[in-house]
């Protein structure tokens, strides 16, 4: 139900933007999220967004380098990442959850979860 592209092969300092787009429901009512998963590791939260856009979060190892924003007239939401290095290689992951307004980063509480998009950081 929901799609990820943008993912691929990037040098160490490049940038990606990831992208989640879905045509099976309305994302405006869902918070959405990135999630990213390394070989050998677990699912790790990297950010969200609320429904409105009004609050996002971030993973510390992320902070500073990587952006989240969302169009809801395009039923969308986007992951900038910049100054990538080669610890945020994996599968990154789009998930959304219907927003009460306590969103979070906990894998288990978002119900509706795309394919994944690899991205790998190599020189």
């Amino acid at each position: 139900q929901i799609v990820e592209s943008g993912g691929g092969l990037v040098q160490p300092g490049g940038s990606l933007r990831l992208s989640c787009e879905t045509s099976a429901f309305i994302l405006e009512n869902y918070v959405m999220a990135w999630f990213r998963q390394a070989p050998g590791k677990d699912r790790e939260g990297v950010s969200y967004i609320r429904s409105d856009g009004s609050s996002t979060a971030f993973a510390d190892s992320v902070k500073g380098r990587f952006t989240i924003s969302r169009d809801n007239a395009k039923n969308a939401v986007y992951l900038q990442m910049n100054n990538l290095q080669p610890e945020d290689t994996g599968v990154y992951y789009c998930a959304a959850d219907l927003d009460y307004g306590k969103p979070s980063l906990f894998a288990h509480e978002y119900d509706i979860w795309g394919q994944g998009t690899q991205v790998t950081v190599s020189s």
